[in-house]
């Protein structure tokens, strides 16, 4: 983008006429390189912190999607720099515990996130005549306890995302906790899995699918997470920035950054939205208008 070459070549030059290398690029002149997998809650943040990296610092920032296990992989090798993607302690507690010694936890960038098995929460028809109170939800389901009752109406499916997800690895869970031989979960990807919402609520059919919070998707319809009592998805969950060893020695400016990186769901949520509204296309775009709006919290990440 010619913002970018801009600020790239603004670096060169500076660097040429002034020697200012360390307050360009840190100790070290090299591509930063951030991992994510591709839910749209992580897509919004690692453009976000992308554009930053970009637009203020002015180091070239690659970003590249990956499952999750390949993403704690790719920043225990040294391969990537960082991740904003670390949904902890749960959905993706045993790669944390298997690679925690070899990276950074530079600790939570979000909190109050959530994961859960998610039903449609929608009424039908208009208000009930003379009381004025609406119509209860065609999904009468409140618990995965209920789902084996209603396994006919669900078709025998839970509608999920891509396998490695750590959401899909605590519904296997789920599935042999609470006796679900009924059902089978379906792999797919984010978007597979909200295009099925979208057609389930639209003929009114039931359906069960893997959710979390932050996600566009509790903005557009209403929907509830059903309860969980044997806390097989855990609590209240936070996003955390991951770090490879090393990256505070090599790039300085980009670990304080990414050190400070911190926003709220609902700040989120408008990004999200943003891009979600232009189905999915120029990401990049959205954070560099999110950062117009949000100034003065971009440059108290950066002080």
């Amino acid at each position: 983008m010619r913002i970018k070459h801009i600020l790239s070549l603004f670096c060169i030059v500076t660097l040429v006429l002034g020697g200012m290398v360390t307050q360009c690029y840190g100790k070290k002149s090299s591509i930063v390189r951030l991992a994510y997998v591709e839910w749209s809650s992580e897509i919004a943040s690692t453009h976000l912190v992308q554009a930053i990296i970009q637009e203020k610092i002015g180091k070239i920032c690659h970003i590249l999607p990956m499952e999750a296990d390949e993403m704690w992989d790719a920043v225990t090798r040294g391969t990537v720099d960082a991740m904003v993607s670390a949904w902890l302690p749960e959905t993706q507690g045993k790669l944390y515990q298997k690679y925690k010694s070899q990276v950074d936890n530079l600790g939570p960038n979000l909190h109050d996130a959530r994961v859960g098995l998610v039903v449609p929460n929608i009424t039908v028809g208009r208000q009930t005549m003379g009381t004025g109170l609406r119509n209860k939800p065609y999904i009468t389901t409140n618990s995965i306890t209920e789902l084996p009752e209603y396994a006919r109406k669900f078709k025998g499916k839970i509608i999920g995302i891509d396998p490695a997800a750590g959401v899909m690895e605590r519904t296997r869970e789920a599935i042999k906790t609470y006796g679900l031989k009924q059902y089978r979960l379906i792999s797919g990807s984010e978007v597979s899995m909200t295009a099925e919402l979208s057609n389930a609520i639209r003929k009114q059919r039931w359906i069960v699918v893997t959710g979390w919070i932050p996600h566009w998707m509790f903005g557009r319809w209403n929907l509830k997470f059903l309860e969980d009592p044997k806390k097989v998805f855990g609590s209240n969950e936070y996003i955390s920035t991951i770090a490879r060893k090393a990256l505070q020695q090599d790039m300085p400016v980009v670990y304080r950054f990414l050190d400070r990186f911190n926003w709220n769901a609902k700040e989120m949520d408008q990004l999200m939205v943003w891009i979600k509204d232009d189905d999915g296309m120029y990401p990049y775009e959205k954070a560099l208008r999110w950062m117009r709006y949000n100034q003065d919290q971009v440059n108290a990440w950066l002080q």
